[in-house]
């Protein structure tokens, strides 16, 4: 038997023990009057109101160190994500309470109330007077000392993980601050909040391999969607000029410390806007809420100091490909050219991709490791953005911009098209790569040319991972770990 059955073992016997001396084990009569943060603040603020004959609090939380003396103990609990001393005495609490404190373990939830002293170090503590059990554990945590070692075991017993390690729970208390002032961006943007559905009759909105489910009362095929974006895009036609959706996408695709089959994602549209006024947009939100998460607009991230600072790099694809890429510029309308140049690169091209999607996996390969500071890429080939404007200067390239920071894209943006006809052209164009054996390729959607069809005014849209925006502002190597509960394989 090992250690870990061993003490699972010892604290059952220890629970029906307590059973059998009648003591509860999981009451629900215990309000605690504040957290351990808010009385923290009343140390650093009101010192004058404590000391033992000053003001009484009741808090409760886990238990987390127990040093247990003859008559008197010290127990450190942890409440709201800070931890705090408790003092407890035989001669304060009484006999049958003390009995029962030592026969308690860590992990377990208590209640005490009483008013703060200062020890011997100067540490403020409660002076129990009334010290409660609220709910017994069973398992025992892992050891403090040692930790959660095994990543896997992190994500999967996520809840230890964030009992046992500040560090995680830094992390999603600061996803959710980036989340909030995201919102707060919109909403002073005069942008409205929306949700649209995420079980949709056809996928849309992104090249992806979506889920598929089945509906018994409709009895009809669902997918879980790919992207909003085809029922934001008729809200705007509804009339609703600027809206935004945080929300979850689904992708049948692989995992990876970049991709998770469920993800977060802002998308949000504004009439009367380029993808131009998009790229503006996107630098004023993400200096802000680096500086409200950070206190700066640089961070570190990965042993690199990025910085959000306005006035990121603005790059058509194609100049990028030979500026950073290495590609020589006389080859770039070449598309044997480039096949051989990725062949002798071992980037794997089919012969069948057309010369857009050729430069876009080039441009994959070779240019998006090396953006580590804020880049916009511009200037897409059509053939590759389906839903994207074409420019007025060049009609094989797009309106569009994928922004770029540390090494991997962050957002997708583009001036819609409003075009019926352009765009019924263009999903033809996608169900033509559907049939040479794209699967992730476009499907037609007619209901949304209809809607077209009634006139969309000049619009530009975007949208933005938040995964991957909080593993930047959180330090996180992986995408893991700023997802409370990622997908993983089952254990065999």
């Amino acid at each position: 038997m090992d250690k870990t059955s061993k003490l699972l073992n010892l604290r059952k016997e220890k629970i029906n023990e307590l059973k059998d001396g009648g003591v509860q084990l999981y009451p629900n009569d215990f309000t605690p009057t504040c957290t351990v943060p808010e009385v923290k603040k009343v140390i650093e603020n009101e010192t004058d109101t404590l000391g033992e004959t000053g003001r009484k609090f009741s808090l409760a939380g886990r238990m987390m160190a127990v040093n247990k003396m003859g008559k008197s103990s010290f127990v450190r609990f942890q409440d709201s994500g800070e931890q705090m001393q408790v003092y407890i005495q035989k001669n304060k609490v009484g006999d049958d309470t003390y009995a029962l404190f030592k026969k308690l373990d860590i992990g377990d939830f208590i209640g005490v109330s009483g008013p703060l002293f200062q020890t011997r170090t100067g540490e403020w503590t409660v002076l129990a007077e009334e010290f409660r059990l609220l709910s017994k554990s069973v398992r025992p945590l892992p050891e403090k000392f040692h930790g959660i070692k095994d990543p896997e075991k992190r994500y999967r017993q996520r809840y230890l993980d964030l009992i046992m390690n500040e560090k995680a729970r830094d992390i999603f208390t600061k996803r959710s601050a980036i989340v909030s002032a995201m919102r707060r961006f919109f909403e002073d943007k005069g942008f409205m909040e929306v949700e649209t559905p995420m079980m949709q009759p056809l996928p849309g909105g992104a090249e992806a391999t979506p889920f598929k489910t089945w509906h018994n009362a409709l009895g009809m095929e669902l997918f879980l969607r790919i992207a909003p974006e085809l029922y934001l895009k008729r809200l705007v036609v509804g009339g609703f000029e600027k809206v935004f959706e945080i929300n979850r996408n689904f992708r049948n695709e692989g995992v990876s410390t970049r991709h998770n089959p469920e993800f977060t994602m802002v998308e949000f549209y504004q009439a009367y806007a380029t993808y131009e006024d998009l790229m503006d947009l996107t630098e004023i939100m993400f200096e802000e809420i680096v500086r409200q998460v950070t206190g700066d607009s640089s961070l570190e991230y990965q042993g690199q100091t990025i910085d959000f600072s306005r006035g990121w790099r603005r790059i058509p694809m194609v100049e990028s490909l030979s500026a950073i890429g290495g590609i020589d510029p006389d080859i770039l309308n070449d598309t044997q050219a480039l096949l051989d140049h990725a062949e002798k690169n071992n980037i794997h091209i089919t012969k069948k991709d057309r010369h857009g999607k050729v430069l876009t996996k080039l441009f994959d390969a070779l240019v998006e490791p090396k953006l580590i500071q804020p880049t916009f890429i511009t200037g897409y080939p059509v053939e590759v953005s389906p839903l994207s404007r074409k420019s007025d200067t060049d009609p094989e390239l797009t309106d569009r911009f994928e922004l770029f920071i540390a090494g991997r894209e962050i957002a997708n943006g583009f001036s819609e098209i409003n075009d019926p006809e352009d765009q019924h052209n263009r999903f033809l164009m996608q169900v033509r790569q559907r049939d040479e054996g794209n699967d992730e390729a476009h499907i037609m959607d007619t209901d949304y040319v209809e809607t077209l069809e009634y006139g969309m005014p000049p619009t530009a849209g975007e949208g933005i991972g938040i995964d991957r925006l909080v593993m930047l502002l959180t330090d996180s190597p992986s995408i893991r770990e700023v997802i409370l509960f990622p997908h993983m394989k089952n254990n065999a």
